[in-house]
């Protein structure tokens, strides 16, 4: 028998998966889906805030992101855009690619990415899309391939404690214990936490603050680490959850995305409001 809070946790990962993509709400309510972009990480620094507070930041580079493809309802059977980004020489592409590039009139890009977007936010092919698609203050959601560690034992790999470090331990101080069972189920069961291959993996951290948009040098700052090793790729959207989603409207960020810049003023660096932050250091009344 599958316990009832199994069905409870695969009824809401379905929901989420819903909401992910077409924007649809449980009790019917229609968000509006933006396209992502495709970044690279570049490094991290950090920054002091008005309180003093210190903020690690990473800092994210996006290279010319350009509308591809566009994928229609009735067509393909679903909505969505796809991105390309970082121009690269069409003889590091294969003909394949070479000729859909062609196609879209676009210049040959090193990455493809398909987002998820509502009608009301669909772009032309070729559009280009900058930095000042995000607002500084809103939340993101940042994909990327984790750093790889190979072969790692248990402890490491999944934080286990271990085995005593003095009395009565014979060789087995970081030894997971046991895996196995008896005549029932006389197996060991998939997907037990064991010693294996850690790292490498697609990750998504959720709720990062966008701290400053640079859209001269194409760059944005966010605050926290972000999945992946310096120089590789990462795809950053619009924050899914409720509570983030909910202050990002409250920025009214472009729909479906900024316009070129019409002034000098369009291009300066914009940075999170500072009533965002509290103060670490106030006293508690």
């Amino acid at each position: 028998l599958v316990p009832s809070c199994l069905h409870s946790m695969q009824a809401v990962r379905a929901v989420k998966a819903v909401v992910s993509k077409t924007g649809l709400l449980p009790c019917g309510i229609q968000r509006t889906l933006r396209a992502g972009l495709i970044g690279m990480k570049k490094g991290m620094t950090a920054t002091w805030d008005q309180h003093g507070k210190r903020h690690p930041l990473t800092l994210l580079h996006f290279g010319n992101n350009q509308v591809v493809q566009i994928k229609r309802p009735e067509v393909d059977g679903y909505s969505a855009l796809q991105i390309g980004a970082f121009d690269c020489t069409p003889k590091n592409v294969n003909k394949p690619l070479q000729f859909h590039f062609q196609a879209a009139g676009v210049p040959p890009k090193r990455v493809l990415k398909e987002f998820p977007v509502t009608p009301d936010a669909v772009l032309p092919v070729g559009t280009e899309i900058g930095v000042r698609h995000f607002v500084a203050g809103q939340y993101v959601d940042i994909t990327g391939i984790s750093i790889g560690k190979g072969f790692q034992g248990a402890m490491k790999r999944w934080g286990f404690s271990g085995g005593p470090a003095s009395h009565g331990a014979s060789l087995s101080h970081r030894s997971l214990g046991s895996t196995g069972h008896r005549k029932t189920p006389s197996k060991t069961w998939k997907k037990k936490k064991m010693h294996g291959h850690m790292g490498n993996d697609r990750i998504t951290t959720l709720n990062m603050l966008v701290y400053f948009v640079d859209p001269v040098n194409q760059l944005i700052a966010v605050r926290g680490a972000v999945p992946g090793h310096a120089e590789g790729y990462i795809f950053v959207r619009d924050a899914i959850r409720l509570k983030q989603h909910t202050h990002n409207q409250t920025l009214a960020p472009p729909v479906p995305t900024a316009p070129p810049p019409a002034s000098p003023d369009d291009l300066a660096v914009t940075a999170c409001p500072a009533v965002q932050f509290t103060n670490p250091f106030a006293v508690p009344e």
